[in-house]
């Protein structure tokens, strides 16, 4: 059986960085040009840095747990990774793409793993627009914020917020309101992965509002696109027992 050659790489807390010298070491250290799989040592937010690094490469990522949280990471063991990393599992991405345009007319692009979100800068709620492929869905919704997430991200803000958690190959993306005023009801919605999805600020200059993709952060905005972008693959490998799909059916039954 060939072995795997392994590109390491590890956050900045001494615990990663410690388990990065001890792993290079006894696997050795290959550049990413030349490596079948990328094993990123840290917590959930370094593994989106990770993703967010080599979504180019299209190397599969494979996650150690270093950190805190840990939910698109495998468990840390020394032993036998040539032997985990032969029999992972490996799970596609897309993330979504997101066009913001400020009210200066500047449009920033950026890409999200986890989610788009748009939150209120004031003290003021906001109010925003709806559309899904060009057709009006909420004329108004007056609230603190709204997101789309994607499936792997469907468990982070997007559930804090009382959106659903999504199973990773449904095809779907979810919409959802944060602390929405009007209309009171409603609690988003499942949309298909094709959907785009445009936000419209109204009354923009009195309750301006900030788009964030991941870690990309544009204030003042006066509209936002969103659409998966189809094109662009993200290799994420975990161990059978401990694969994304599974995790995110668990995570349904959590309390």
């Amino acid at each position: 059986m060939t072995q795997k050659r392994i590109h390491f790489t590890a956050s900045e807390t001494p615990e990663a960085q410690t388990a990065l010298k001890r792993l290079v070491h006894q696997y050795g250290q290959n550049p990413v040009s030349q490596a079948d799989v990328i094993v990123a040592l840290g917590g959930d937010g370094f593994m989106l840095e990770t993703m967010h690094r080599y979504m180019a490469a299209e190397v599969p990522i494979y996650g150690m747990n270093k950190g805190t949280v840990g939910f698109l990471m495998n468990n840390y063991d020394e032993d036998n990774l040539h032997d985990r990393l032969e029999v992972a599992e490996v799970t596609t991405l897309h993330p979504l793409k997101m066009a913001a345009k400020d009210m200066h007319g500047r449009v920033t692009e950026a890409l999200a793993i986890n989610e788009v979100s748009l939150l209120r800068e004031s003290r003021q709620t906001a109010k925003i627009e709806i559309k899904i492929d060009d057709k009006t869905k909420v004329d108004e919704l007056t609230c603190d914020g709204v997101l789309v997430a994607t499936p792997a991200g469907s468990t982070a803000y997007n559930f804090s917020a009382h959106g659903p958690i999504l199973p990773v190959n449904a095809g779907v993306l979810a919409l959802t309101p944060i602390s929405a005023f009007r209309p009171r009801r409603w609690r988003g919605a499942i949309l298909p992965r094709e959907a785009r999805i445009v936000f419209t600020i109204l009354e923009s200059k009195k309750r301006p509002v900030s788009a964030v993709a991941d870690a990309v952060e544009v204030r003042d905005v006066a509209t936002v696109a969103i659409e998966e972008a189809r094109n662009i693959n993200i290799l994420v490998s975990f161990d059978p027992e401990h694969n994304l799909e599974k995790r995110i059916l668990d995570e349904q039954f959590m309390h």
